[in-house]
C-alpha cells in the first residue's frame, strides 16, 4: 500500500505547479502533513524546463518564461535556492518609416531612450508623456503590489492605498485605450503601451469589460515596478527549488496520481485518483487544488463556470546566431534582450483583434520576441555557448482558441509561417538561415496554440490565466484570501483565484494562509 493511504493529511493539493509546490512548501514548513498528488511524471506545471530539440543540450522554459509577480517575500520566506537578472533594455520596436527601417529601442538609460523616442517621433512630446504615464504605473505598482500577499482589501480599501484619483480612473475605471490615445499621439509608441494589456487575453483597447486593464495592471505592478526579470537556470529552476524545498520540509509529493473525485463533508475529504496501477483514495482536513476552476468543478461534481479561452501562440527555438537587423543603428544583441515587438503598431493591433474577431487569422499577426540566453546563458551547454548559439522565445497575440478548432496543426503550421514573415520583415538575413538543426536535422523550432496547451497541460481553452484576470480587491463571492470556494475546506490555488496568473506564487501562499487560519481541522 502507498505511504500516503491509511492515514488523514492535513492538506491534500491536487496539481504539483509552481502554486501547488509553495502552498506545499509553506504548509510543510508550518508543520502541516502534506501530500501533493500531480498527474504528470514531473511537477512544475506550465513553469518547466525542458529540452525540446533532440540531441541538443538547450534548456528551454518551455511554456511561462518571464518573472515578475513573483514576490520577493516567498523567495525569502521559503529560503528558496532561486534568482534572477534584470534586462537592462526593455524593449525595442521596428518599424518602416518614409522608406526607411528605423525602430524605437526603450532602456540603456534615460538618455539613450529620450533620444531614440525623438529619433523617432520628431521631438521630446512623446517621451515626455511616457515617463508621465509609467511614473503614474509605478505609483500604482509600489502600492498594490504589497496587497497580492495580504487578505483581500475591498474596492475602497484599495482606493485609498492607490491614493491618486487620476490613477484610479486611468487603470481601473476607464478602458485603457481612452488614455492610451489621450496622452499619446505616435501610433508605435501607442502600440507599445497596449501590448502589456493584450498578453493572453484576446480584447480590444476600449472593450467595456476592462479585461485589458486588468491584464494590463497584473503587468506593470510586479516586484512594485513592472520589471520582467529572466529566471536563472530557465523557469524549472523554480519549480525545482519549490518541490526540493517541500520535499526538506516534509511533503510527500506523488507523480504519476491523477485525481478524479473529491468528496467532502466541510471538515473532512476523500481524494480519488488513479495511477498506472489502479484507484486509490486519500483523506485530508484540507484540499487545495491547483488546477483550473473548470477542473475543481469537475472534481467536486459543480456546475461548470463560464469557459475560458486562450488567445496565444507560444514558440520555441534555438539560433546558431542572432539574425542582423534591417535598421542597423541597433545591435541585435540589445534589441533581441529585451522584448522584441513585431507588428505591434496601435492600429496593427487593433486589425489583428478585428480579423480574429471575425474568425480569421490576423493578416500581420502581432507579437514579441525576447532571448533568455543573451541574459542567461546557463540554459545551454558549455559548447553550445562557445559556438554563439542563442535561444529565442515568441509569443504571439490576438490568437484566440476559436481559429484552431477546424485544424490545430494546420491552422498552426500557417500563423507560424506568417508569423515568422512578419519577423522576416524586419531583419537583413532570413530566420531560417539562424536556426540551429537537432540531432536528425531538423529546425529547432516548436510552436504551441491554445488547443495545444489544453491538451498538455489541461488549461481551459489554452487560457494561461485559467480565466480572466480578476481585479485585487473583494468581489461577490471572494472570501478573505481568494482562494476560498462553497466548500469549507476545499481551496483554489492555482492561477484562476482572485490574484492568480502569470508565474507569481501568491495563490499558494495566500490559500496555505487560509488553511493557517483555518478553524477547519
Amino acid at each position: 500500500m502507498p505511504a500516503h493511504e491509511g492515514r488523514t493529511y492535513d492538506a491534500v493539493i491536487v496539481g504539483g505547479g509552481h502554486n501547488g509546490l509553495v502552498a506545499a512548501a509553506y504548509l510543510a514548513r508550518a508543520g502541516r502533513s502534506v501530500l501533493v498528488l500531480e498527474r504528470l511524471d514531473h511537477t512544475g506545471g506550465a513553469a518547466v524546463s525542458t529540452r525540446p530539440f533532440g540531441g541538443v543540450d538547450a534548456r528551454l522554459s518551455r511554456y511561462s518564461y518571464l518573472v515578475s509577480l513573483l514576490p520577493k517575500k516567498i523567495v525569502r520566506d521559503l529560503g528558496l535556492d532561486f534568482r534572477v537578472r534584470g534586462r537592462t533594455i526593455s524593449s525595442y520596436t521596428p518599424v518602416e518609416r518614409e522608406g526607411r527601417p528605423t525602430g524605437l529601442l526603450v532602456g540603456g538609460g534615460e538618455r539613450r531612450t529620450r533620444e531614440a523616442f525623438a529619433r523617432l517621433t520628431g521631438g521630446d512630446t512623446e517621451y515626455r508623456a511616457w515617463q508621465r504615464f509609467y511614473g503614474l504605473t509605478g505609483r500604482v505598482a509600489e502600492r498594490v503590489f504589497p496587497t497580492l500577499v495580504e487578505p483581500l482589501p475591498t474596492r475602497d480599501e484599495l482606493r485609498r492605498r492607490v491614493d491618486d484619483e487620476e490613477a484610479w480612473r486611468t487603470l481601473f475605471e476607464e478602458p485603457l485605450g481612452v488614455a492610451i490615445e489621450d496622452r499619446f499621439t505616435d501610433d508605435l509608441v501607442r502600440g507599445v503601451v497596449l501590448t502589456d494589456a493584450l498578453i493572453g487575453t484576446f480584447a480590444d483597447a476600449h472593450d467595456p469589460s476592462l479585461r485589458q486593464n486588468r491584464c494590463f495592471l497584473y503587468h506593470v505592478i510586479g516586484g512594485g515596478t513592472g520589471a520582467w526579470d529572466v529566471p536563472v537556470g530557465g523557469m524549472g529552476a523554480l519549480t525545482d527549488a519549490l518541490a526540493a524545498t517541500a520535499r526538506h520540509a516534509g511533503a510527500v509529493i506523488a507523480t504519476g496520481h491523477e485525481v478524479e473525485r473529491i468528496a467532502t463533508d466541510g471538515r473532512t475529504a476523500e481524494i480519488t485518483y488513479r495511477t498506472a496501477d489502479g484507484e486509490g483514495v486519500a483523506a485530508a482536513r484540507h484540499v487545495l487544488v491547483n488546477a483550473s476552476p473548470q477542473a475543481l468543478a469537475t472534481l467536486m461534481g459543480d456546475e461548470q463556470p463560464a469557459p475560458a479561452e486562450g488567445a496565444q501562440l507560444k514558440v520555441n527555438m534555438l539560433l546558431k546566431r542572432l539574425p542582423k537587423l534591417r535598421d542597423s543603428s541597433v545591435d541585435p544583441r540589445e534589441a533581441f534582450s529585451g522584448t522584441f515587438h513585431i507588428a505591434e503598431g496601435y492600429e496593427q493591433l487593433a486589425a489583428a483583434h478585428d480579423q480574429a474577431a471575425a474568425g480569421e487569422l490576423p493578416a500581420a499577426p502581432p507579437s514579441e520576441i525576447y532571448c533568455h540566453s543573451l541574459t542567461d546563458p546557463t540554459i545551454l551547454g558549455p559548447e553550445l555557448v562557445d559556438r554563439g548559439y542563442q535561444t529565442l522565445t515568441l509569443f504571439g497575440l490576438h490568437t484566440p482558441a476559436r481559429l484552431f478548432t477546424r485544424d490545430n496543426d494546420a491552422v498552426r503550421d500557417e500563423l507560424l509561417k506568417s508569423t515568422l514573415a512578419q519577423l522576416d520583415a524586419h531583419l537583413a538575413e532570413p530566420l531560417a538561415d539562424c536556426l540551429a538543426t537537432d540531432v536528425e536535422g531538423r529546425p529547432c523550432i516548436e510552436a504551441k496554440t491554445p488547443l495545444d496547451l489544453e491538451r498538455d497541460l489541461r488549461l481551459p481553452g489554452g487560457n494561461i490565466f485559467h480565466r480572466d484576470l480578476a481585479w485585487p480587491y473583494v468581489q461577490e463571492g471572494t472570501g478573505r484570501w481568494g482562494v476560498e470556494t462553497r466548500h469549507a475546506n476545499v481551496l483554489l490555488c492555482g492561477a484562476g483565484a482572485v490574484r492568480g496568473g502569470g508565474v507569481s506564487g501568491v495563490p499558494g501562499h495566500n490559500a496555505a494562509m487560509a488553511v493557517l487560519e483555518s478553524p477547519v481541522g
